[in-house]
């Protein structure tokens, strides 16, 4: 007979021992983890809505990280931009307010200021942001510009603003101080005085003429080059009649010179003797009208001058010069001349029909026989006329010219320019081949020499510095740098050291830290207020121009988004956190009773069975 032994019959003890086991070390991983399950088969039927949950959850914590980063950038940007407003602020400041006393290098106070200014500027708009420069649109691993000493003294053979604001000095003020004005009589004429310009793009341009003298004739500016004429007659101005010439500056600013008929000997300033005919009141009045524009040419036209040559260095546009071409006359061909004519006249040959194009950045200008609208131009149209439609077209700010048989045309403000024809004839005629092209470039004078220089060209990479090193384009500049904060949400918050509030500002600033003025000159301290009345109303807001403010409430839009967004992510992931916790999660509590139970559970059943693996068959005997 067989005896079986217990472990045979009690092996159900033992599987129940490690089913309980596996349960307290489950309950025991649960409160050590605080979830349910390390594996999602273990988080039951929830499992699938647990995955999207976390999803949701990683999503809003990369969306948050990332609206850390991009708030990084624009709490510095927004620091640049202030920075900024401040330095307009102190120099505008100091221009008001300086005392006109010029030191060793012919600089005032207010000055020196000015080139600490600049300096600081220039240091904003190359700031960073960790490896981000912020003021380079695209281009974020190149800083924004050259540094302020590249900008104003050059580079080598690359000139900067000063050697620009010099050429441009000599180009404006021309020979003798005249401005490119000429003061005459007509040819056996000793009642007429004529007043003209010399073609030229620089000096003072005529504006109107307005006379209470006496008996006198005026004839307003008109022709190509404008010209004038006051005409004395037979019978003398009287005591007090006055005459006032307007001129227009090259900053696009306007001075007047008014002379005052005197009897006194010698005339006061501002003034013209009344000689004993109109012969010699008329030699009187050329020698005062000349005086007075040599005395304009050497104060006000410098100062307007040195802010042209600023706007032309910062503020780039592409250039296209002709050849120089002859009329049908023959004679250099000048703004009069027409675009089509007869042999032996003042028109260009080959000469432009009806249905001939010229296209101008892609839009074309159409020649039509007559009654031209819109984009169109009669083909009897002169020279000058059709210079003015390229510009209406291209957007040029500094205006097309003819001088010396070349037509200089100029491009938008930081725009590429082309012009192509479709009659190639004519438009070799006019100095050209088809198709020209031209990048953005600095402009500066067409010279040496500069006293008899006619037009501006674009600078070289080689012999002229360019201050902005960023990415250029037509975009908007806070679309350089693009973040989604949320699914939906993008925020924009890029800028460019060269839009218009942030350059406009730059070169306000150099070009008053750049000009020097010799101390010797009686009209140093008359160049000087001009300059610093320039510069003082330049840097006040100016009406329809993007201001510093503008820069900084479309930044704080992308900062309202953002903050916007990161609020409503909190309270979601709240929400999906919470959910999350619910399945994945467990009742701390609950588990710690069951873990008790289990062991008392256990510790029972360690007893039990110890005590039935100590039965013996013995113990079943009788005694």
């Amino acid at each position: 007979m067989s005896i079986d032994g217990v472990s045979g019959r009690t092996s159900y003890i033992g599987t129940s021992i490690i089913g309980l086991r596996n349960q307290l070390n489950e309950l025991t991983q649960q409160l050590a983890s605080g979830k349910v399950s390390t594996t999602y088969a273990g988080q039951g039927a929830d499992r699938g809505f647990a995955l999207s949950l976390r999803a949701q959850v990683s999503s809003i914590n990369a969306f948050a990280n990332t609206a850390t980063n991009v708030n990084t950038r624009i709490g510095v940007l927004n620091l640049a931009l202030q920075g900024m407003t401040n330095i307009g602020t102190s120099v505008k400041s100091a221009a008001s307010s300086s005392t006109i006393v010029l030191n060793n290098n012919g600089q005032t106070s207010g000055q020196i200021t000015a080139q600490a200014a600049f300096s600081n500027a220039v240091s904003l708009l190359n700031s960073q942001s960790g490896d981000r420069y912020l003021f380079s649109g695209r281009t974020t691993d190149k800083a924004a510009t050259v540094s302020a000493d590249v900008m104003l003294a050059g580079s080598g053979t690359q000139a900067g603003l000063t050697q620009l604001i010099n050429e441009r000095r000599q180009a404006d003020q021309g020979v003798g101080n005249m401005a490119h004005l000429t003061v005459s009589s007509p040819p056996a004429t000793t009642t007429v005085t004529s007043l003209g310009e010399d073609g030229s793009s620089f000096g003072l341009k005529l504006g109107a003429i307005t006379s209470s003298l006496t008996g006198a004739t005026v004839t307003q500016p008109a022709g190509a080059p404008p010209s004038a004429t006051i005409d004395l007659g037979a019978v003398n101005p009287n005591e007090g009649d006055k005459i006032s010439f307007n001129f227009n500056l090259p900053d696009g600013t306007s001075e007047t010179i008014s002379l005052t008929a005197t009897t006194t000997s010698p005339a006061p300033s501002g003034s013209f003797l009344i000689g004993v005919d109109t012969d010699a009141t008329t030699a009187n009045l050329q020698a005062a009208l000349t005086s007075s524009i040599q005395a304009l040419g050497d104060t006000a036209l410098v100062a307007a001058s040195a802010i042209a040559a600023s706007d032309n260095f910062f503020n780039p546009s592409a250039t296209i010069t002709g050849g120089a071409v002859t009329s049908q006359v023959p004679a250099p061909i000048t703004g009069a001349t027409l675009l089509s004519g007869a042999a032996a006249t003042d028109s260009v040959a080959p000469s432009f029909a009806a249905g001939d194009t010229i296209t101008v950045n892609g839009t074309p200008i159409t020649f039509v026989a007559s009654g031209a609208t819109g984009n169109q131009l009669n083909v009897t149209d002169s020279v000058q006329a059709l210079l003015a439609k390229i510009d209406s077209i291209s957007g040029a700010t500094t205006p097309s010219t003819v001088n010396g048989g070349a037509i200089t045309l100029h491009g938008a403000d930081n725009e590429n320019l082309s012009i192509s024809s479709s009659n190639t004839a004519a438009f070799a005629a006019l100095g050209f081949k088809a198709p020209a092209t031209a990048a953005p470039a600095p402009l500066r004078v067409n010279g040496p020499p500069f006293a008899t220089a006619t037009n501006l060209i674009g600078g070289t990479p080689a012999n002229t510095v360019s201050w902005y090193t960023g990415e250029v384009g037509a975009d908007s500049a806070r679309g350089t740098a693009i973040a989604r904060v949320d699914q939906a949400v993008t925020v924009q918050y890029g800028a460019r050291a060269n839009e218009e509030a942030l350059r406009y500002q730059l070169q306000n600033i150099a070009v008053y830290a750049a000009v020097t003025t010799n101390a010797n000159n009686p009209n140093s301290k008359a160049q000087i207020n001009a300059l610093q009345q320039r510069i003082s109303a330049n840097l006040a807001p100016q009406n329809g121009q993007q201001s510093i403010q503008d820069m900084q409430a479309e930044i704080a839009g992308a900062q309202t988004a953002i903050k916007g967004a990161t609020d409503r992510q909190t309270q979601l992931k709240g929400m999906a956190q919470t959910m999350l916790d619910s399945i994945e999660g467990i009742n701390a509590d609950e588990v710690a009773t069951k873990i008790l139970a289990l062991q008392t559970n256990l510790q029972a059943s360690y007893q039990t069975t110890s005590m039935l693996y100590q039965t013996t068959l013995t113990k079943f005997l009788p005694i």
